[in-house]
């Protein structure tokens, strides 16, 4: 699909029309007789009036969204080359719902379909510098988006930790970003022994990615943006279910949202320092797994008791946030991203993010910028009394509460122990288990990696 921008009527194959608030203005008459209502996600195909009718029974941007999402997803399944839309309300909500509406994996498809790219025209009054910069921003960001999305459908025999670092220098190179990628010498040589563990009984080696994107002119605040990247998590000798195991080439979701910032960052012309660190792991099974009562040292010097080796997501984001601190001074904010919990999915369901820390002003910011990016998010406040539930009779701390309860809140109370005194307020640990992978489409999503935080990241950035 191409994608362009224009100020006057284009003739196309196809025109693609909304009906507005249920309300049929034009070819009402046959639109009844096709019990056409224009409910959402809902579209008729009027070939021989070269007309495409989409439901669109709100006008907000996620509506606007998913109207365009239904109408290109309508149009691929025809031959089709071209199609025209006037655009009259948010031209971002255009973009977004074209390019993330016609996103497919097709990657491991024997057959290939060979279709001509369709050409989309978008008609709006006037082409200024604005209306340009937009069109380009949100374009970029779809395509991290995308990206990110291919990352997390990859297969996990193809997309492993070496295979992610090199990714991220792929995006260092194209965006003229810094680029360190850290072997497992480094983590033993710094006491990253959390992290180390997890990933010691996999034949593919961790790597730690840091990328690093610096403004032309001087800095007015420093980011950090930390993400999981378990490229695949068998759960280790605390074996998941074999139905639970499926899908989880998906826990690398929180690095992949991080290399998608990382991504389109360089674009945004931002006056900000970022840094992009992933933890790139695969956590399997063998004679060299991490065991259940076992007890690590994260980087810090933090002690940690192992009762379950399928919580290894927030090992190996502790090491991370301990790196962060240490390697990078003068933080003004830290996000970290990660397909985190179960518990996340069962409390919230499996569209929403749950937003967590102690700063509770910076927690309500970034679910108003995650929500109006257009990712649904909602806060879920620490909790005093379930500190206790984290202790440990041999180590500082467990890495599963001893209760069932709350597990998501738990989880990101454990990351806690891993936060300096001094960034407390600045840290902000976004659960993304829900909805970074669905097993069916959902609004302008297709089955699969949605590609979560991207959006939500970028927005928050924006308006600092």
């Amino acid at each position: 699909m191409n994608l362009n921008l224009t100020t006057k009527k284009i003739q196309t194959d196809i025109e693609i029309l909304f009906v507005k608030n249920k309300k049929i203005k034009t070819d009402k008459e046959i639109l009844e007789l096709l019990d056409f209502k224009g409910e959402e996600e809902e579209s008729i195909l009027l070939p021989e009036l070269k007309k495409l009718y989409v439901g669109l029974p709100q006008s907000d941007d996620e509506s606007i969204k998913i109207a365009v999402a239904t109408a290109i997803k309508k149009l691929k399944s025809t031959n089709y080359k071209s199609a025209s839309i006037k655009c009259k309300e948010s031209l971002s909500a255009f973009i977004e719902g074209f390019e993330l509406g016609n996103y497919s994996f097709k990657k491991y498809k024997s057959k290939k379909e060979e279709k001509e790219e369709i050409n989309i025209y978008i008609e709006v009054s006037e082409i200024t510098k604005e209306v340009q910069n937009e069109f380009e921003k949100f374009v970029s960001v779809c395509t991290s988006v995308n990206m990110a999305r291919d990352f997390v459908n990859t297969a996990p025999d193809d997309f492993y930790p070496s295979v992610m670092a090199q990714e991220a220098i792929k995006i260092a190179t194209n965006n003229e970003l810094e680029c360190k990628i850290l072997d497992e010498d480094y983590l033993e040589e710094n006491g990253m022994g959390a992290m180390l563990a997890v990933g010691r009984a996999s034949r593919h080696k961790s790597k730690l990615i840091h990328l690093t994107y610096k403004p032309k002119k001087k800095s007015k605040k420093k980011i950090v943006l930390i993400g999981k990247g378990l490229t695949y998590d068998s759960g280790g000798l605390s074996l998941k279910p074999s139905d639970f195991m499926v899908s989880m080439k998906s826990d690398k979701s929180g690095g992949c949202a991080v290399l998608g910032v990382m991504n389109t960052i360089a674009a945004l012309n931002l006056p900000f320092e970022v840094h992009g660190i992933v933890g790139a792991v695969e956590n399997m099974i063998g004679g060299n797994a991490y065991k259940p009562d076992d007890v690590l040292v994260a980087r810090n010097g933090t002690t940690i008791e192992v009762k379950n080796t399928d919580a290894e997501g927030r090992l190996v984001l502790a090491d991370c946030l301990c790196y962060a601190q240490d390697e990078i001074e003068d933080i003004d904010y830290i996000l970290d991203f990660a397909t985190l919990t179960g518990a996340c999915v069962v409390g919230v369901g499996e569209y929403t993010s749950g937003i967590m820390g102690n700063n509770i002003e910076l927690n309500d910011t970034v679910v108003k910028y995650a929500n109006e990016a257009g990712e649904l998010a909602t806060k879920l406040d620490f909790n005093r009394y379930l500190k206790k539930t984290l202790k440990s009779e041999v180590a500082d701390v467990c890495n599963i509460s001893s209760t069932r309860y709350g597990g998501a809140i738990t989880a990101g109370m454990f990351l806690d122990n891993f936060i300096k005194e001094e960034n407390k307020q600045k840290w902000v640990h976004i659960d993304i288990a829900g909805p970074a992978f669905v097993d069916k489409a959902w609004g302008y999503n297709s089955a699969g990696g949605s590609g979560a935080g991207i959006r939500m990241a970028v927005n928050f950035l924006e308006n600092l």
